[in-house]
């Protein structure tokens, strides 16, 4: 079995698997966690890409976390007091990263949290890259894999 499709038997191991793409790389997209309450809405969203090279025994690994979230806003925490639009979008990558993220806050009355450990995709593919005997190359712009 080469390394693709070991990588595509991944499935219970990572939040979403991993799926083949026309242009050869492999990607994967979940929602970590959404909150949605009254006119108001957040997702924070984990997005990753890879390409295997055969030739040079090593795989391209690109990540992003992007949460983007609109609605109105009720001003206790978001951007002023009163009632107002909001609408906001980021994104944090990087070349790598360890930790999680965790959130707990309070929203019309609504819970929202979430528990991610960024590493867990990565850790994952370079267990399986270490066993084929392949490195795993993380680049820092989506274009370079």
């Amino acid at each position: 079995m080469d390394v693709v499709d070991r990588l595509l038997q991944l499935g219970g191991q990572l939040p979403a698997p991993l799926e083949q793409r026309k242009d050869g790389t492999l990607g994967m997209e979940c929602v970590i966690a959404e909150r949605k309450a009254f006119l108001s809405k957040k997702r924070l969203t984990y997005k990753c890409l890879l390409r295997v090279d055969d030739a040079a025994a090593t795989i391209r690994f690109w990540e992003v976390l992007v949460e983007k979230g609109s609605g109105v806003s009720s001003g206790s925490d978001d951007i002023s007091p009163g009632m107002g639009f909001k609408k906001e979008s980021y994104t944090t990558s990087g070349k790598t990263r360890e930790g999680s993220i965790e959130e707990q806050s309070r929203l019309f009355g609504k819970d929202y949290s979430y528990d991610w450990d960024y590493a867990t995709v990565r850790r994952t593919v370079g267990a399986v890259a270490g066993e084929a005997g392949y490195t795993v190359e993380v680049v820092l712009r989506k274009g370079a894999v």
